[in-house]
């Protein structure tokens, strides 16, 4: 009920009886009395009114804010790690919540699109990680949405193809109108040309549907994600029940070739990377970050998945998702740095 409505019901209700009582009191000697304690009745209900209008605010979502971390950080030890979510997995409770229990299911190697329906084929798909493995190269690591395996995996890696060609493109441009043959000149140069070089091999192999996907979000009941953990291909199941919202949720899996500890990619050479000054900024004619496809500048990114929730294994008749030119209103998303030369 609204203040202003209360406070009316309020006035309907306390001042008839207090104007009688005041009409049979008024010949008595005690009638100032009677009027103040009217008007200090009168007071402290208009007071009590208005504290309980303030406190009645409606309360929003108090989870607001809050991020569910799933996966590791720099720093971890790998083999501990896959032996936590071995072990959370085999003591995860048969009775699931309603829809199974969201899992990051991390593989042994990279893997094509096609290797994914065997491996996941059978389970329900949120979003998949993928990074081009590059000798000497710190290549970018990209998130899918990707409901129907291998076709959303397939059409996710055409857009962040199309959008590696832009990139190159548009280093190629910076590096052309870098002018001057001095020591700093010359090392922008070979920046802008070093990362065009990593853009054009990234989308190449992206366009060829390449073995590039290591890791992703499932959901299903605990008996499934023990069977998926069992796949020769898989290298460990990492149950969160904990989670609810993919919104919400940070999924960090570690890469393939990190062993021992986690690190930038091994393939990450020693090159020095350009100056805050230095790093080339996308040009005006390049798309935006895309809201389907996301990606980050780490090699194993803090990401809160914006996809819808996973589908089914049965095939569904949903488009796959299209890359936007809207930046992406997560808390993960970043602007990549060049690559490294």
């Amino acid at each position: 009920m609204r203040a202003g409505n209360l406070l009316r019901q309020l006035d309907q209700r306390l001042l008839p009886p207090l104007t009688r009582a005041v009409a049979r009191l008024g010949d008595r000697s005690a009638r100032s009395g009677v009027l103040s304690w009217a008007a200090v009745l009168s007071a402290a209900a208009v007071l009590g009114t208005a504290v309980w209008a303030v406190d009645d605010t409606p309360v929003g979502d108090r989870t607001v804010g809050e991020v569910t971390r799933v996966g590791v950080a720099d720093g971890d030890s790998v083999p501990g790690y896959l032996r936590s979510a071995a072990a959370d997995l085999a003591a995860l409770p048969a009775p699931a919540a309603e829809g199974g229990t969201y899992a990051l299911v991390t593989l042994d190697a990279y893997l094509p699109p096609q290797r994914l329906a065997t491996v996941l084929g059978d389970v329900g798909v949120s979003t998949v990680f993928g990074r081009v493995p590059l000798p000497g190269r710190q290549t970018e690591i990209v998130r899918i949405p990707a409901l129907r395996v291998p076709d959303d995996v397939v059409a996710g890696m055409g857009e962040v193809a199309v959008r590696k060609e832009t990139e190159a493109a548009d280093y190629r441009a910076r590096a052309a109108a870098v002018n001057g043959d001095g020591v700093g000149e010359r090392e922008l140069r070979e920046q802008y040309a070093s990362g065009a070089e990593v853009a054009a091999a990234e989308a190449a192999a992206y366009r060829t549907g390449c073995a590039c996907v290591y890791a992703a979000v499932v959901r299903a009941t605990p008996v499934a994600l023990r069977g998926v953990a069992a796949r020769p291909d898989v290298r460990a199941v990492d149950p969160a029940p904990e989670v609810y919202r993919l919104d919400r949720t940070v999924f960090t899996p570690p890469l393939p070739e990190q062993r021992d500890v986690v690190r930038p990619p091994a393939d990450t050479g020693p090159s020095a990377v350009p100056t805050q000054g230095e790093r080339p900024a996308p040009a005006i004619s390049a798309p935006a970050p895309s809201a389907s496809v996301g990606e980050s500048s780490e090699p194993a990114p803090v990401v809160t998945i914006p996809s819808p929730e996973p589908s089914t294994p049965e095939p569904t008749e949903s488009v796959p998702p299209s890359v936007t030119t809207s930046p992406d209103a997560t808390v993960a998303e970043q602007s990549s740095p060049p690559p490294s030369s």
